[in-house]
Formats: C-alpha cells, sequence, structure tokens
C-alpha cells in the first residue's frame, strides 16, 4: 500500500492490533469492518480477506476521479513493460 500511496494523491493509514482487540464488543461497537479490511474512503473495499494490487488500484483510481489502470499480463510483467 505504501507504493500506492506514492502513486496517487491518498493518504495511507494501516492500524494493527492483536487479533484478540478485533473480536471485542467494544470493536464491534465502533461498526468497522472485519480485519483484515481496506477501506477506500468510506467505502469497505475488502473485509476478512486480501485483495490483488491491481484490483485495489482500481477502486483508488474510481475514488479519485482518475481512469483505472490496464492490468498487466504475464509478458508484460515478466519485462517491465508499462
Amino acid at each position: 500500500m505504501p507504493r500506492l500511496g506514492e502513486r496517487y494523491p491518498v493518504a495511507i493509514e494501516v492500524t494493527a492490533k492483536p487479533k484478540a482487540e478485533y473480536e471485542t464488543d467494544d470493536y464491534f461497537a465502533l461498526d468497522l469492518p472485519v480485519a483484515p479490511a481496506i477501506m477506500v474512503g468510506e467505502e469497505i473495499v475488502v473485509e476478512g480477506s486480501d485483495i490483488a494490487d491491481h484490483d485495489l488500484e482500481v477502486v483508488i483510481c474510481r475514488h479519485l476521479g482518475l481512469p483505472e489502470p490496464q492490468k498487466k499480463g504475464l509478458i508484460d510483467r515478466l519485462f517491465g513493460k508499462s
């Protein structure tokens, strides 16, 4: 995620706590997503699982009103093509 914070004008905030703290009544009262989770603005993008980098980048671009990035194929990734 820090890489995406360098590419786009977004603030990245990471909150890490022991798993037991995410399972308390106090945490559920905050109405936050189940960890691990990613939110962009007020939108819960994913909760309880991971997300592919490209999928997260697409959500960030939509949030910022930018064109969505094209997904690179295997050859592009291997040879560093944009």
